[in-house]
């Protein structure tokens, strides 16, 4: 079972230009089929002139949901190598949207493959690539007196804070890798003199940053 996947870091839009012609490559992180081509009909919509909108996209943890398609262009020449790039890049959760405005200017099978696989790397590359990592999922309760204090120890420290609550008491969520438990617990005892509270709560992924 996967424990890591990598997403891209968020939306836009990255233009390149090949012989005339206008590639315009849509990234959006996406968690769904039925999102994914949500995304593809609002590109389709914001560039309705374009003579070809096509896409890939990867999703699920460990990358098994793979779609593509050329929307008209020759067969193989532009949602495969879109595909492979995502694949190559070991992204998954992302669709890519390709939008092609013709130059005048044929490019042909090995021209298309080429720039179509530019658009998304070049994309990939603009917008940024984020991690998520499968956590364990700590619940740590102490006093209002000690909260502010031990919020900033958690933020500056090697686990992830991942959501705090302030009730009648204080609440911190925090992810931790599987082999930091016990150094974590040890860590908090220490800091907060044996006060704190924390009960384990699941699993679940979180974002650790970009990369």
């Amino acid at each position: 079972m996967a424990d890591r996947y990598l997403t891209v870091a968020g939306t836009g839009v990255h233009e390149i230009e090949i012989r005339r012609s206008r590639f315009l490559c849509a990234l959006a992180p996406v968690t769904s089929e039925e999102a994914a081509r949500e995304v593809i009909a609002a590109r389709k919509k914001a560039d309705p002139a374009a003579r070809h909108h096509c896409h890939a996209f990867v999703l699920g943890a460990d990358g098994r949901t793979q779609r593509s398609s050329d929307d008209g262009e020759p067969a193989g020449t532009a949602g495969t190598p879109m595909l492979e790039v995502l694949r190559r890049r070991e992204l998954t959760d992302t669709v890519a949207v390709v939008t092609r405005y013709f130059g005048g200017v044929l490019l042909g099978a090995g021209g298309l493959i080429r720039a179509y696989g530019q658009a998304v790397s070049e994309a990939v590359d603009v917008i940024g690539v984020r991690e998520y990592r499968r956590l364990r999922l700590v619940e740590v309760v102490v006093d209002y007196d000690r909260a502010g204090r031990l919020e900033n120890d958690i933020r500056s420290s090697p686990y992830l804070l991942h959501a705090t609550r302030f009730e009648d008491v204080a609440h911190f969520d925090v992810g931790l890798a599987p082999d930091q438990g016990e150094a974590f617990h040890a860590w908090l005892a220490d800091l907060t003199g044996g006060e704190a509270l924390a009960e384990e709560i699941g699993e679940t992924w979180l974002p650790t940053g970009r990369v």
